[in-house]
């Protein structure tokens, strides 16, 4: 239940999309994206050069190595949310840059397969607070007219970051590929001038209702329920990042691609259709007037571009496989507009803790979904293999149905005052 309670003396806002919060929490979120799709890239060099050289070791290890990761930012999303809520916005957002800064400056010196588990763990954890905290923060402190135009720039320019990854991992390898990114980090930090506190997060510390209690989320059927969907509403889009364009070059065998396929170039296009897709998925919840409408749309789309993804491009050129990622990637651009509408579904006091928690579960989903698709690949249907293109599809089939659920079945926040309290 929640306890409405607006004040006056609230929370100083901006009414400027181009405040200093939404600026640095874009450049955080770009660092972020650089950091968390670098290994995607990297993932063949690194590991031949760390000796790993026969395809199906590469697939195996890269597969762990991802979970690691995906696996910190789960431990993460617990850590940061809560401090979200305990400690304030602000130093979860500076926090966790700082973390994953450093780890990934010492993840340029590795010389074992170990070493690069436990250094993606802890990149993971570190990761898993920036979004959160900064979707949070704008969310708080821009007009309810103009939040979601917020958090599209967020999204819009934060996603642009795999980008610079790749150009970056191309031209100066992948070990110079992670001092650059650990390098970002640390000088983003000095824009810490000019960025202030949530005003309604202030305001929560005065009242009595308790902070960032994880654990609540599960006490009350109907919040509870609200999590949840929240949380489901984002596996889709991991779905295809995590296994459809990470396990590119596999699929492009698979499919009898007519020339070579990297997971470089697939993450990429990808996300630069994702640039697109976000901006376009935040524009029309304004327009529609509904979160939702939005949400449901780019389900439909996604599902659609998984079909073509799996089944219509065999035997296509690598150029057709690329123009497919990058449309994909339009149809999962909603990742932002996700995470804004985990925050604009629970009060002050929770809404950190949602708001960082929901997307790294979604992230984290990877590591569930990765032993299913590797285990359904091997299941005997007809005397066949079912494969990796038919175990993606029924992965992919049954994560956008129960996505799209999720959403119909979410109340709208479209326009919702944020500034009230979870009892």
């Amino acid at each position: 239940m929640a306890i409405t309670s607006p004040r006056p003396d609230s929370a100083p806002k901006t009414a400027s999309l181009f405040s200093a919060i939404v600026i640095v929490a874009s450049l955080g979120y770009f660092v972020d994206i650089y950091d968390l799709i670098l290994f995607s890239i990297v993932r063949v060099k690194s590991l031949n050069d760390l000796g790993i050289t026969a395809a199906a070791a590469v697939t195996d290890q890269g597969l762990f190595l991802i979970n690691m990761q995906m696996g910190g930012m789960l431990l993460g999303g617990i850590l940061w949310g809560i401090l979200g809520d305990k400690r304030g916005r602000l130093s979860v957002l500076f926090g966790s840059i700082l973390l994953y800064s450093l780890a990934n400056l010492a993840n340029g010196f590795v010389q074992t397969i170990d070493q690069y588990a436990w250094l993606r763990l802890i990149a993971g954890v570190g990761l898993a607070g920036e979004l959160g905290a900064g979707i949070t923060l704008v969310s708080e402190t821009l007009p309810k007219e103009k939040r979601g135009y917020g958090t599209m720039i967020v999204a819009t320019v934060g996603v642009s970051g795999a980008m610079l990854a790749y150009w970056v991992g191309e031209a100066l390898g992948w070990r110079n590929a992670y001092f650059v990114g650990g390098g970002l980090g640390l000088a983003l930090l000095a824009l810490r001038v000019g960025v202030y506190e949530s005003g309604m997060f202030e305001q929560a510390k005065q009242a009595e209702t308790e902070r960032g209690n994880f654990l609540s989320l599960f006490t009350n059927g109907p919040r509870l329920a609200r999590y949840l969907k929240c949380l489901l509403i984002g596996v889709p889009l991991w779905f295809v990042v995590g296994i459809l364009i990470t396990l590119a070059p596999e699929f492009g065998r698979a499919l009898g691609i007519t020339g070579e396929v990297t997971a470089g170039l697939g993450v990429f296009w990808c996300y630069f259709g994702l640039v697109f897709g976000d901006f376009a998925s935040g524009t029309l919840s304004q327009i529609f007037r509904s979160r939702n409408r939005a949400l449901q749309l780019f389900l439909v789309l996604c599902g659609l571009l998984c079909a073509v993804y799996l089944f219509a491009i065999r035997g296509a050129s690598p150029t057709a496989f690329y123009v497919v990622c990058f449309v994909l990637g339009f149809t999962v651009g909603f990742w932002a507009l996700f995470v804004t509408v985990a925050a604009e579904q629970f009060g002050t006091n929770l809404r950190a803790t949602v708001a960082t928690t929901a997307p790294n579960f979604a992230r984290g989903s990877v590591v569930m979904l990765v032993p299913l698709f590797k285990g359904l690949s091997g299941l005997q249907v007809g005397g066949q293999p079912l494969g990796i293109i038919g175990s993606a599809a029924i992965i992919g089939v049954v994560s956008l149905l129960i996505a799209f659920w999720a959403v119909s079945t979410l109340p709208e926040s479209y326009g919702k005052d944020l500034d009230y309290l979870e009892e």
